[in-house]
């Protein structure tokens, strides 16, 4: 047994079913990074890319021949575009932390999106969902699949990297756009055979709903990032 079979042959099997020890290690970088972002602390973010890293391990495992599983294109090719994104987030939090919030507890203050912002993600999202799902069907094409597999990859894809990026501006929807992914990315995980991660990601769903309300109590109480403080110019990058 080569050493790459032997990682992604560690696990144990639950109710029938077999949880991979890196799924586990992924998911819990993940939730634990998410615990960071409901905190609002600059640490989440290299916690969520070693988490990004070995869930694309994970997801890409069936084109390595040592998994049986249905190939996630999405979910395997998301969590290089959110390393890229997460660096993103990780350079704005520790800049914004350093000009508006030095020895507060807190890197940055949440704020719902404005209207251009908003619109800006309904259309990213909708002109994305509909270029990845084809692409994904391409890359695919010998893999039988029903169609709807691909609208759902792809709408996972895009609002993941969209829900990424609204956590590093600090808005609000960020938590809103990661239940809908969830309410898509539960069931097809389970469809396709990751159960036990499925049933992992619907836990955290509810803890994502618990985020939302922590940001948005924070957002009605604490001063805007955009309002200068103190002859401060607001960070807008």
């Amino acid at each position: 047994m080569s050493i790459i079979e032997w990682i992604y042959g560690a696990g144990v099997e639950i109710a029938g079913h077999r949880l991979s020890l890196m799924e586990v290690i992924g998911i819990s970088f993940g939730l634990a990074s998410a615990v960071g972002g409901m905190l609002r602390k600059v640490w989440a973010w290299p916690i969520g890319i070693v988490g990004n890293a070995i869930l694309f391990l994970v997801y890409i495992g069936v084109t390595l021949g040592v998994d049986d599983k249905a190939p996630l294109f999405g979910q395997s090719a998301r969590q290089i575009f959110f390393i890229a994104t997460s660096l993103y987030g990780w350079y704005r939090w520790r800049q914004v932390k350093q000009t508006r919030h030095a020895g507060d507890e807190h890197a940055i203050t949440p704020r719902w999106a404005k209207g251009g912002e908003r619109l800006g993600l309904a259309v990213t999202a909708v002109i994305g969902v509909v270029v990845v799902q084809q692409v994904f069907a391409t890359l695919g094409a010998g893999w039988p699949a029903p169609r709807w597999y691909f609208w759902a990859d792809a709408w996972i894809f895009m609002g993941s990297l969209l829900a990424t990026y609204a956590m590093a501006r600090g808005w609000n929807e960020f938590w809103l756009v990661w239940i809908g992914v969830d309410l898509v990315g539960v069931p097809l995980l389970w469809h396709s055979g990751y159960l036990p991660t499925a049933v992992l990601y619907a836990v955290y769903a509810g803890f994502v709903l618990y985020g939302f309300f922590v940001w948005l109590r924070a957002s009605r109480t604490e001063r805007p990032d955009d309002e200068p403080v103190d002859g401060v110019t607001a960070v807008a990058n």
